[in-house]
Formats: C-alpha cells, sequence, structure tokens
C-alpha cells in the first residue's frame, strides 16, 4: 500500500518464505530458541543492508520502505522481526546521521554488505532503560593503544548472531558516556543465557559480560561530546511496525477462525453472528488507525521538506501503534473464546509479545508527558 517497489519486492519474497519463518515459531517460543538459521538467512540474502544507503552499496530503504518489509516479517514470527529489526533502525540512523568519522562508516558498510549483524547496548540492571539518562557501571579506560572494558549489559538482543556490539561505557578521559565498538569474538566477551520472560521468548536478550575486553582507540565510534537527546530518529518506527505486524497476525488468525469454526448449535459459521462480525470490525477499525497513524509519520518523516515539522508524532506513533495492538489480539482472543487460551493457539503467543513493546522505546510515559508539555507552550 506504502512501500515503493522495491520493498514491495522485499515482501514478495518474504511471503514466499513463510512456512520458513512461521512453522518452528511455536516450538522457538516454548523453548526460548533464537531463530538463527532464520536470521541467517535474512542476513545471507542482503536483509540487513535494506537501510544501508545506496552509495554504500546498499538498498538504500526508507523509513516507510523499513516498516512495510517488518511489519510483514512480523506477521510470520514477532521474535525474528524484532530482532533483526534492531539492525535495519540502527544501520539507517547511523548513516543518516553521519554518527561515525568516514573511515569507519565505510569499513563497517563492507562489514553489513558481508553479512555482519549489529546491536547497540546500553541497559544495565542498576541503571533501567537508558533512555531514562542512568550512568552505565560499565567503564573504559585507556590503556597504551587500547580501551579496556569491563562492565555487565542487559537486554544483548540477537546476541547469538551479532558480529559486533556497540556498547555503551563510563568513560573517564571525556568524563561521560561513550560508545565502543566491540567485535563478538574479542576475549573476554560471554554471552549469559539469562533471556527467560514470557514475551519474546526467541530474541536471545541474554546478559552480555565484559572482563578486560581490549579494543583499538578508534573503536570509540562516539564520545560524549556529541548530543544525543536531541535527534529526530524515524528509525525507530521499526518498533511499532513489529507490533503492527503481531497484531494483523492476531486479526488473520481471528477471521480465519470465525469463518471456519461452525458449532452444531447454528446452521453456519459463527462469521455469520451479529456479534463475532462486530468483533471483526473492531479489530478493523483499530489496524486502519494504526496502519495511518504509523505510515503517515514515516512518509512525513521521509520527506526532508515535511521532517521539521515533526515535534512528538514519532513516540506517539508507537504508542498509538502499541496500544492498538493489543486491543486487537485482545477482541481477537474474546472472538476465539476459550480456544484462544490453548498454547497450541498462537493468539496466546501474539498476547504476551506484545506486551514487551511496553518496554520498549519511546517509553509510553515520556511520550504523553512530551505530548502535554508541548500543548501546554
Amino acid at each position: 500500500m506504502f512501500a515503493s517497489p522495491k520493498a514491495k519486492q522485499w515482501i514478495q519474497t518474504l511471503q514466499q518464505q513463510r512456512a520458513f519463518f512461521t512453522t518452528d515459531a511455536q516450538l522457538r517460543d516454548e523453548t526460548r530458541t533464537f531463530p538463527l538459521e532464520q536470521i541467517g538467512w535474512l542476513a545471507q540474502n542482503g536483509y540487513g543492508a535494506l537501510t544501508l544507503p545506496t552509495c554504500y552499496g546498499g538498498a538504500g530503504f526508507s523509513v516507510t520502505d523499513m516498516i512495510a518489509v517488518q511489519e510483514t516479517l512480523a506477521t510470520f514470527d514477532g521474535s525474528t522481526a524484532l530482532a533483526i529489526g534492531w539492525q535495519l533502525g540502527i544501520v539507517g540512523d547511523l548513516y543518516e546521521k553521519k554518527l561515525w568519522n568516514d573511515d569507519l562508516l565505510e569499513w563497517i558498510a563492507m562489514e553489513i554488505l558481508d553479512g555482519a549483524l549489529l546491536n547497540r547496548n546500553a541497559s544495565e540492571a542498576a541503571t533501567g532503560s537508558p533512555t531514562r539518562g542512568g550512568r552505565p557501571q560499565t567503564t573504559a579506560v585507556q590503556d597504551g593503544d587500547f580501551w579496556v572494558i569491563n562492565g555487565h549489559k542487559t537486554f544483548a538482543t540477537t546476541s547469538p548472531a551479532l558480529r559486533y556490539f556497540i556498547v555503551t561505557a563510563w568513560c573517564d578521559a571525556y568524563d561521560g558516556i561513550c560508545h565502543f565498538l566491540v567485535p563478538h569474538d574479542a576475549t573476554g566477551v560471554t554471552l549469559n543465557k539469562t533471556w527467560n520472560t514470557v514475551a519474546m521468548r526467541s530474541t536471545a536478550s541474554d546478559d552480555l559480560l565484559l572482563q578486560n575486553v581490549r579494543v583499538p582507540l578508534h573503536y570509540l565510534v562516539e564520545d560524549a561530546s556529541m548530543p544525543r537527546n536531541y535527534r529526530l530518529n524515524g528509525w525507530l518506527l521499526h518498533i511499532p511496525a513489529c507490533y503492527l505486524g503481531i497484531a494483523q497476525a492476531a486479526r488473520n488468525y481471528a477471521v480465519h477462525y470465525a469463518k471456519t469454526y461452525a458449532p452444531n448449535s447454528i446452521d453456519t459459521t459463527i462469521s455469520e453472528l451479529p456479534n463475532v462480525q462486530i468483533h471483526i470490525g473492531q479489530m478493523e477499525q483499530e489496524l486502519l488507525e494504526m496502519r495511518h497513524f504509523l505510515y503517515s509519520v514515516a512518509r512525513m518523516y521521509d520527506d526532508e521538506t515535511l521532517r521539521p515539522q515533526l515535534t512528538e508524532e514519532l513516540g506517539a506513533a508507537k504508542v498509538k501503534v502499541l496500544n492498538g495492538a493489543i486491543r486487537v489480539i485482545d477482541i481477537a482472543m474474546r472472538l476465539c473464546g476459550a480456544h484462544s487460551l490453548q498454547m497450541s493457539c498462537p493468539l496466546q503467543r501474539y498476547y504476551r509479545d506484545v506486551r514487551a513493546g511496553l518496554h520498549n522505546p519511546p517509553m509510553e510515559d515520556i511520550t504523553i508527558m512530551k505530548l502535554a508539555k508541548h500543548a501546554l507552550k
């Protein structure tokens, strides 16, 4: 509906691979198994380079294109979509803002084209959400031609498949928080398999342990002098795109159930019942509102003449889509009745997975407060 021809081609490719992503999604959820094969296929086929600009060899996807393919992928498996989505968002933001020096951008582009995946790792148990401004306990100290990094990070999503971590650490030399590129295979890097939540169980958002990890000086990729909070970042819309896709999957399941379930108390399927049709109509209304809000904000961001008009729409889009997704799945489960509570029914997985979005940035309370302050100016 909103995607460019190149994004539509990728959507078609993903649709052809639907079974590859969906067949074992329930088993992966039950066993907390990371979709290594699926993420590997995406990386090997260039999905991780979709938001890399064309001048660096990537596909040059816009934010709108990104959310279109992410929404599609999330209808198959939310954990897979969220895990790979961080790559798309980080790469898009990194090259749009030119956050690193030219040599590093050229080099990491070659790595991305080679299938490398990377993610930012800022969360720590003691600081809570990094969006709230806590000082990391992870430290980086210069020792000759190296930085020595020590710390313990949480929520290292996609960790088994990452080639690089972008780690925040307190650096006395800069009297502030700096960002360091840490290779997965560096000595002293270990993963502690702690991820055992009710939602997004297959994302492998485990703990990252850094014990005297030595990286070259030029792996300090963003120092404390760079402002972090003023920048609009439309690439974070990969997050609500994921939850929109999960909501769409719930709607699809519920509609199929309504069209095929025919209890012997009636002469047709339950799709003919007025109360069931009301449920379906409510889901459609929510999805229309979510999709149009999300994509209109994305298109405003992509249009550099309209982008300056954005104030709090990016955060509001995430809040709207997430809460809408929660409502859609609730309605779908009401439509399907007690069947939706069976562990074999995907609705219960969708119900759990969307709850994770409450804890993805931006946080709802911060967004609502910003909207209020903007209104009160």
